[in-house]
């Protein structure tokens, strides 16, 4: 999960359409200005000497992505429920690297959005659902098996702060997924617009996961600088299974964006 989603909602934030029903192709709303990175996924194992405060980059205990294993089972622990509405608006453009969506909000009220509670220390915990975003190839492994693509659904906790990640491997199957066939046109990898879009049902994805009632979980980090700690992260063993049309779109506007996979350590797995 990379930060550049969650902060660009600021510069992102919409207003609401009138218009009901799914999403369809959208006029353009406004051009996004890219921040220059000084880092590249393909030389993600030396981000930590780029600049001070990367330095959790190569020192941290429990970076994310980590491989996952079949053996360590799965997790009866910090079980997701949701409350998430039946269409969502916001923005969609690309955020450098594949598809992206910032969810509509009032200015800094956070609580407004589609919510996940689970069980943290004992204590329930809600966050909300601020974006989500796609990696090519897959962020994640498991039994050393990378998916073609990876969805991170990115929540963030009342103050906007980044604290969650559901993460989605998706690959192609026998049939269209549901989710991917209500989403906009992609735009491509260098277009630098954005698409004022209503009517996304984010809870088909969730369903096409089983609702994550199988998953791992752990504790880990973003997946770019600053690879802040300090995350949850779910990943369903359900793979989200797309047309092959729709895999070779989602393809199509990707860069590479998968981070090396790190050492596990601190991470608590299923714990």
């Amino acid at each position: 999960m990379s930060l550049l989603p969650v902060i660009s909602l600021g510069l992102l934030a919409s207003q609401a359409s009138a218009c009901p029903g799914l999403a369809k192709r959208q006029s353009v709303n406004q051009t996004i200005v890219r921040e220059e990175r000084d880092w590249a996924y393909e030389a993600s194992y030396d981000w930590g000497r780029l600049r001070p405060e990367y330095e959790l980059c190569q020192t941290g205990t429990q970076q994310s992505p980590i491989p996952l294993r079949l053996d360590q089972g799965l997790s009866r622990n910090h079980i997701p429920h949701f409350d998430y509405p039946t269409d969502v608006t916001g923005d969609f453009y690309n955020w450098g690297f594949g598809p992206a969506m910032a969810l509509s909000h009032p200015e800094d009220d956070w609580t407004t959005l589609p919510s996940m509670t689970f069980d943290e220390g004992g204590v329930n915990e809600t966050v909300y659902l601020a974006s989500w975003h796609i990696h090519a190839p897959a962020d994640h492994t498991v039994a050393a098996d990378r998916s073609k693509a990876e969805m991170h659904f990115v929540h963030v906790d009342a103050d906007g702060h980044e604290r969650v990640v559901l993460a989605f491997r998706v690959d192609p199957g026998n049939a269209p997924s549901t989710f991917f066939s209500n989403v906009p046109e992609y735009t491509t990898f260098n277009d630098t617009t954005q698409r004022s879009i209503d009517g996304i049902n984010v809870n088909q994805a969730l369903n096409e996961v089983q609702m994550f009632n199988d998953f791992w979980t752990y504790r880990g980090s973003l997946t770019s600088p600053p690879c802040r700690e300090g995350m949850r992260w779910y990943l369903a063993r359900q793979i989200l299974f797309v047309s092959d049309t729709q895999m070779q779109d989602i393809l199509r506007v990707c860069t590479y964006s998968a981070r090396a996979e790190q050492e596990v350590w601190g991470h608590q797995i299923n714990q």
